[in-house]
């Protein structure tokens, strides 16, 4: 893992490593494999940033079952989300009566989860579960539980694994987070 990104001066640093995100992966999957043995889901990615987690985690995943994707956009090209959902993609499935599994890459406000959740749910699906690889619990507004999670991180910005600043680094194997602009590491304290 690199030590450091600077994407537009903004300095990154090692969060999460490609090999603890792929340990988490298969041990998502198997619970989900145990949970839903005899059934066979639909898994609906949230694009774009869940592409990467979303592949890895179906290839782990031995139940029959089908895919597809929603598009929203709450963050443009910001750090922070913009408060806004928009829809960009549709469903092309037919959710009534099935079994949803929602795959998220992180819940942040919260704000896209609820979202996408409402729309599933005017189908009448026969449940929706979601898993996410991030949640960030401490600023995660949802009325809902969420089933099935990674990591639970700080509300930090982070980028990797399918994660974006601006629509870039969507391709790093691991998860940076950015870095405090005293130039300090996160985590770590300076030796007195």
């Amino acid at each position: 893992m690199t030590d450091q990104i600077v994407i537009n001066s903004d300095r990154f640093v090692p969060y999460l490593s490609a090999e603890q995100i792929k340990n988490r992966v298969k041990e998502l999957a198997a619970q989900i494999n145990k949970d839903y043995q005899g059934k066979a889901p639909i898994f609906i990615g949230i694009l774009n940033g869940s592409f990467i987690f979303f592949a890895d985690l179906i290839r782990e995943i031995t139940l029959d079952c089908e895919v597809d994707f929603l598009k929203l956009s709450s963050y443009g090209d910001a750090k922070i989300t913009s408060g806004q959902v928009k829809l960009l993609k549709d469903l092309n499935c037919q959710v009534t009566g099935r079994d949803i599994i929602v795959v998220e890459d992180v819940i942040d406000s919260g704000l896209s989860i609820e979202f996408m959740k409402k729309i599933i749910s005017k189908e009448n699906p026969a449940s929706v579960r979601v898993v996410t690889l991030l949640l960030k619990k401490s600023v995660a507004k949802v009325n809902f539980p969420i089933d099935y999670v990674g990591f639970e991180i700080p509300p930090e910005f982070v980028i990797g694994y399918g994660l974006d600043y601006a629509q870039k680094v969507r391709n790093l194997r691991s998860i940076y987070r950015l870095a405090p602009p005293d130039g300090t590491t996160p985590g770590k304290k300076d030796k007195a």
